[in-house]
């Protein structure tokens, strides 16, 4: 066996253990293991396992500033808050709450971004149907396809939109222009299939309401410093600055002020941050690092020049589709490195990199671990002792995912058409 083929199997066989999670062991082992295999058998240099590590410097540094608002936010009482604000509004009915808890996902994914859905609002609204008594399954698994669905309505909305554009990131007025209506297509469809699929849970109503809890006077401080935040991603990608120093260092001083306030040791803050996580993600960037030394980046090369000679819409269905079902091999950001590179080598841009893009961040809604946003999702979800299988979310990601992404790629030929090339 050569060297490139057990690199190869070495690659498949640990993404497909993190798939499955044989006997429950979490993805970071199963993906941890093979990049520390490819190392032992001197696969990959140290080197280059290394730089792959690196690259997620900005990805880790965003992912700890979302996790600590999310575990302050928790601790101060805005999620037990916000559980009685929605059942409160909810009147009594299932699919009113469940309206409610979309388009909370759908305004957090877009201006904090869908990692911020997955680890800032996932806790709050498992704690709102907690209190209500209600089946959660159809509100997680709202939270968890909105955080795909929303997340290419600005490039803030999802950090796969900054990796795969990078130096490359188009004006504001442009994106909003070329991705408005795929994102609105997108948003809308997914809430219907959903909302199709889990009627018959959502006919009930709610009989028992919440206690009516009081946002104190720092938890009002945590809600304004999460709204900082927002205010801070906007600035740093209009100025196209990486998201990751910026969002750790506001919620360091959130954290800070709060902590002060209430004289409180911020170090328990500390130690319920997912550090396995950050891990996980370092060892996925590995992974893509060792694929890209056996042709994975020649041939997706390939692949863009093929779908770009094919004619704009077939092109950009061709690449939407096999982009959206790679994700789930690979998960979405590293992907979006390998995509990214792959297109700025062809000098691919318009519809094509449109439709790319688009299959990056809503082609995730397929499995549970095609995106991280996903991931941080399930993670959240098993703190709390709810345990989501693959087979279970894939059973509706199967159905939800390629109708919503079909409709955003409609909607992205149907705005090259109109306006022409961007």
């Amino acid at each position: 066996m050569t060297a490139h083929v057990l690199l190869g199997v070495i690659v498949v066989v640990s993404i497909a253990l993190m798939l499955v999670r044989p006997r429950g062991v979490p993805e970071v082992y199963w993906i941890g293991g093979g990049a520390a295999l490819l190392l032992l058998l001197r696969l990959i240099p140290l080197r280059l396992a290394g730089h792959a590590a690196a690259k997620g410097i900005d990805v880790y540094l965003f992912l700890t500033g979302m996790m600590l608002l999310s575990e302050l936010a928790r601790e101060q009482g805005v999620f037990d808050w916000l559980a009685s604000a929605a059942v409160q509004h909810a009147r009594g009915s299932y699919a009113r709450l469940f309206l409610l808890v979309y388009l909370a996902g759908t305004v957090v994914t877009i201006l904090m971004s869908n990692d911020a859905t997955a680890v800032v609002l996932t806790p709050a609204i498992l704690f709102a149907v907690r209190a209500a008594k209600v089946k959660p399954l159809p509100y997680l698994f709202a939270c968890a396809f909105i955080a795909n669905a929303a997340s290419f309505v600005l490039p803030i909305s999802n950090p796969a939109n900054l990796v795969l554009f990078h130096d490359q990131m188009p004006p504001l007025g442009r994106w909003l222009a070329w991705f408005a209506v795929p994102s609105l297509l997108s948003i809308v469809v997914t809430f219907l299939v959903l909302r199709w699929l889990f009627r018959e849970q959502l006919r009930a109503t709610i009989e028992r309401t919440s206690e009516d809890h009081r946002l104190t006077a720092h938890g009002k401080l945590v809600i304004g410093g999460l709204a900082a935040t927002a205010v801070v991603l906007l600035i740093a990608s209009a100025l196209h600055w990486d998201l990751g120093l910026p969002t750790c260092l506001t919620a360091l001083a959130v954290t800070s002020i709060v902590t002060l306030q209430t004289r409180t040791n911020p170090l328990p803050l500390l130690r319920e941050i997912s550090w396995s996580t950050l891990a996980l993600v370092a060892g996925l960037f590995v992974m893509v690092d060792a694929v890209e030394t056996i042709g994975a980046l020649s041939l997706t090369q390939r692949w863009l020049v093929w779908a770009n000679a094919s004619g704009p819409s077939t092109g950009a269905l061709a690449s939407g589709f096999a982009v959206g079902i790679a994700n789930n091999l690979v998960n979405n950001l590293p992907l979006g490195l390998l995509a990214g590179s792959a297109l700025r080598n062809v000098h691919a841009h318009g519809l094509i990199a449109s439709a790319v893009l688009i299959g990056v961040d809503l082609g995730p809604n397929l499995s549970i671990t095609g995106s991280l946003a996903t991931i941080l999702w399930l993670i959240a979800l098993r703190r709390e002792k709810v345990d989501v299988g693959f087979w279970s979310f894939l059973q509706i990601g199967a159905i939800a995912m390629p109708i919503a992404l079909l409709s955003a790629l409609a909607g992205a030929i149907a705005m090259h058409w109109w306006f022409g090339a961007p």
